[in-house]
């Protein structure tokens, strides 16, 4: 799908017919026929489009003649069901040519949405350095965002710690902690690839431009430390729910156990009764109040040898 945009005379970003000189180009999940499109109309190099279209395409920036290209990952969010949320990356793509910006994505771009629906301030697509910076900006604050809920997540499977005797918990925080890999490694990718656009050889900056760039790299860093930050504290979750969970798992061994045995009592006490042999009081009242004596006996024992234990 390719859409066409540009600021009308109330700098609001609106879709329009004819591309031109200032304009922006989403292309979304392009058909064969919209790839010739782009490469016989619009002239975009072919091997540009195919990096673009690659969902395993980490992030870096090429330029060849009249074009450059520009691939920095994006987060995405996915609900798996009522209990899980998977995060991951995906690459968006940018090209610039004849003072056109074109973004190419092989899915829907969470970021993509967000300036269409007018969730980004301050767009103007004839700034085409300030566009694609605040693309970029607008990236990082969903990073930030995600990775709070990544937290926020963490946090709840932690209440119910204590309770913790299934492998349902554990499977949650490696979902989590795998989302944090993602994360982590896309924006170390991202800080190279804006580390190259700040030296200034990639896309022409201007003054007013190398600020705004500054906030793209403080946010992104932020969101590397936070990323750290919260895989290690998952880590050592992990390691505690582990514990917790096979501490729980002895509690209930432990308890069935306890059930055995004292329901094992009354079991001897009437097999002795049943055998061929001559017991003092053979009534039937007498092996139930001594079974029910040994029971309380043993479960007495019992308890208390835990509490010795602890």
């Amino acid at each position: 799908m390719i859409n066409i945009y540009k600021n009308d005379i109330n700098h609001k970003v609106i879709k329009v017919e004819e591309s031109g000189p200032g304009c922006w180009i989403s292309v979304t999940a392009p058909t064969q026929k919209e790839v010739s499109i782009l490469t016989e109309n619009y002239g975009l190099n072919l091997d540009f489009i195919k990096s673009a279209l690659d969902d395993e395409e980490s992030s870096r920036t090429e330029k060849e003649d009249d074009q450059t290209l520009i691939i920095v990952d994006t987060p995405e969010m996915e609900v798996k069901d009522e209990n899980t949320i998977l995060y991951y990356t995906t690459p968006l793509s940018i090209i610039i040519k004849d003072k056109m910006v074109f973004t190419i994505t092989l899915n829907t771009n969470t970021v993509i949405e967000d300036v269409i629906n007018g969730r980004v301030k301050g767009i103007n697509t004839a700034f085409m350095t300030k566009f694609i910076l605040q693309l970029m900006l607008r990236s990082n604050t969903i990073y930030l965002s995600y990775l709070r809920k990544i937290d926020k997540a963490s946090n709840i499977i932690e209440e119910h710690l204590n309770e913790a005797t299934k492998n349902e918990e554990i499977v949650q925080l490696l979902e989590l902690q795998k989302s944090l890999v993602y994360f982590s490694t896309s924006l170390k990718s991202n800080e190279t690839t804006l580390n190259k656009i700040f030296r200034g050889n990639i896309i022409k900056l201007y003054e007013e431009d190398k600020d705004l760039l500054e906030d793209v790299l403080i946010e992104n860093k932020q969101a590397m430390e936070m990323a750290s930050i919260y895989s290690r504290i998952l880590s050592g979750m992990m390691d505690a729910f582990s514990s917790v969970i096979n501490n729980n798992l002895n509690t209930v061994m432990w308890r069935l156990t306890v059930i055995t045995v004292i329901l094992a009592v009354p079991t001897i006490v009437y097999s002795f009764y049943g055998m061929n042999t001559d017991l003092p009081l053979p009534y039937t009242w007498f092996p139930s109040i001594i079974s029910v004596f040994a029971m309380v006996v043993v479960w007495i024992i019992l308890i208390n040898s835990k509490s010795l234990r602890k």
